[in-house]
């Protein structure tokens, strides 16, 4: 990353609009770059990026690859963080200044991974746009995108595989308009952000197998309030979605982002564990895909292992369930061969299920994976009853539907105490309570 200038301020004049630049303060809102400099920068994904002239630069030479066609730069909170819980917007003034068309979203990202609010804009060579994201933004059924008083990081992304060397210019980053104090919804779980302390009881931290580099491959494990040496709760074992961003979803492709677990749980009561998928050779997370089949199986046996044996979770009570890539993996990957498959007691997948096809995962492949299920029950969260009934069929136990009314492609619904996520509590309970 380049060494940032220092800034002198100076008056900038856009319309409707007068600042004081790098002093933080405009009469239409509040300059969300610090004082007396440029941003702290967090991520960079396929770009460079430096602060010249009160204006962030981002530059990517060569296109990202086509299997995660994504660039971005994330800009950090300052030191206290962002005061946008009483705030309707974050904007910015983005120029293309490239000689090709930018596809561009910019994201105000929640902390703890559950979804995000997106401006959208494609940009041609030259153009100017103000991009706004709406901090009060909800799903269709009215459900809050983000905690605004909860923001991880403001994040300028471009999608697809773009012609010539991308430069972008961002101006006038910004939060407006004044909204009352944001109120979660009634009994709304907090979800902890990840971070990478030592496990404790109520923190959700990055975790890796013993011997793993610290940059390799890790899981999440987040172990309840009530956790304490001797007992033997309950274990979640959780799957995250592909890396996919369109303005309707955000998603990483990361354990992060997994928060199922901590929905079902309110975070008491069981220990959830976010898995990721591998490809050992790399030494990496696969975000998007399965990485290698055969690796993610076997990291999955050794992590349950490694939690059963140092943090005493239940071997008798272990679930498994995942969103949408990570749904088909319950089937694809927990039942990939009878070693893994002899861990679960059931399984919940939400917006998808092995045998729709994805990456190999067909009805036939799906079947006899099927077979191989020994657990008590399944629960399907959003998914049509038809096209997997065969499947369910073939696994022979009781299978419970749901629809959640979110109207989206996310997991928010398993933070609230909506109808479907409390049918899912009561089903979990009755599955580990039943010997």
């Amino acid at each position: 990353m380049s060494s940032r200038p220092r800034i002198v301020s100076f008056l900038v004049f856009i319309p409707a609009l007068f600042c004081v630049a790098g002093i933080g303060w405009c009469a239409d809102g509040e300059s969300l770059f610090p004082r007396g400099g440029g941003p702290k920068l967090g991520e960079l994904r396929g770009l460079r990026a430096a602060w010249v002239d009160n204006t962030l630069r981002v530059v990517a030479d060569s296109p990202p690859p086509s299997a995660a066609p994504y660039v971005w730069a994330a800009i950090s909170p300052p030191d206290g963080g962002w005061k946008l819980g009483q705030r309707a917007t974050v904007e910015a003034d983005i120029t293309n200044s490239g000689a090709a068309e930018a596809d561009v979203l910019l994201w105000v990202v929640g902390e703890s991974g559950w979804d995000a609010v997106p401006a959208n804009a494609k940009l041609a060579p030259g153009e100017t746009r103000r991009l706004i994201c709406q901090l009060r933004e909800t799903f269709p059924d009215g459900t809050p995108k983000i905690d605004p008083a909860r923001v991880k990081d403001i994040r300028l992304m471009v999608r697809g595989r773009f012609r010539a060397p991308l430069t972008l210019e961002v101006r006038s980053l910004m939060a407006r308009g004044a909204e009352p104090p944001w109120l979660p919804p009634k009994e709304r779980v907090a979800v902890p952000p990840v971070t990478d302390e030592a496990p404790a009881p109520g923190r959700r931290v990055r975790y890796r197998l013993a011997g793993d580099p610290a940059g390799g491959p890790y899981a999440v494990l987040h172990l309840p309030e009530d956790w304490r040496p001797g007992v033997r709760p309950p274990l979640i074992v959780e799957y995250p979605g592909n890396i996919f961003f369109v303005p309707g979803c955000y998603s990483t492709g990361l354990p992060d982002q997994c928060v199922i677990g901590a929905g079902i749980t309110r975070g008491r009561g069981a220990i959830c564990l976010a898995l990721p998928f591998v490809e050992r050779a790399a030494g990496v997370i696969a975000e998007g895909g399965w990485g290698a089949p055969a690796d993610t199986a076997s990291y999955a046996v050794a992590m349950v292992e490694q939690v059963c044996r140092e943090y005493g979770a239940d071997r008798a009570n272990i679930i498994l369930t995942g969103f949408s890539r990570g749904a088909l993996a319950c089937g694809f990957i927990g039942l990939r061969d009878d070693r893994i498959a002899a861990f679960w007691k059931g399984f919940h997948a939400c917006q998808h299920y092995d045998g729709d096809g994805w990456n190999g995962a067909n009805e036939a492949g799906a079947l006899e994976r099927a077979r191989r299920f020994r657990g008590r029950a399944v629960f399907q969260t959003d998914n049509p009853r038809a096209k997997f009934q065969a499947v369910m069929d073939a696994m022979q136990v009781p299978v419970t539907w749901a629809d959640s009314g979110l109207g989206a492609h996310a997991t928010a619904m398993f933070l609230d105490d909506r109808p479907s996520t409390e049918q899912l509590r009561r089903w979990f309970r009755e599955l580990v309570a039943a010997p």
